[in-house]
């Protein structure tokens, strides 16, 4: 069992047509700030609690777009078994 505080691996995608800047801010110690490009998809590890934070800039400011708990963003791990019957 995973604990609180232990980091979990999380995927990020920007599927607008603008930059976006991706930052992590609201745990002490740890400092996350990452420009996002249109198309470009972002894997990381953070706490499950952390926020990620997404700004876009509209007219030569930085406005805030969302906030996405880490844990929603986590990667989860599916192995698929193979179709032996195909076979």
């Amino acid at each position: 069992m995973k604990r609180k505080n232990s980091p979990i691996l999380c995927y990020y995608a920007n599927f607008s047509d603008g930059i976006q800047m991706a930052r992590i801010r609201n745990l002490q110690n740890f400092n996350f700030e990452k420009v996002v490009f249109p198309g470009e998809r972002l894997l990381f590890e953070a706490a499950s609690d952390a926020q990620l934070e997404i700004y876009i800039s509209q007219t030569g400011r930085e406005s805030l777009l969302e906030k996405i708990s880490c844990d929603r963003l986590q990667v989860s791990e599916e192995v698929k078994q193979p179709n032996l019957a195909a076979f």
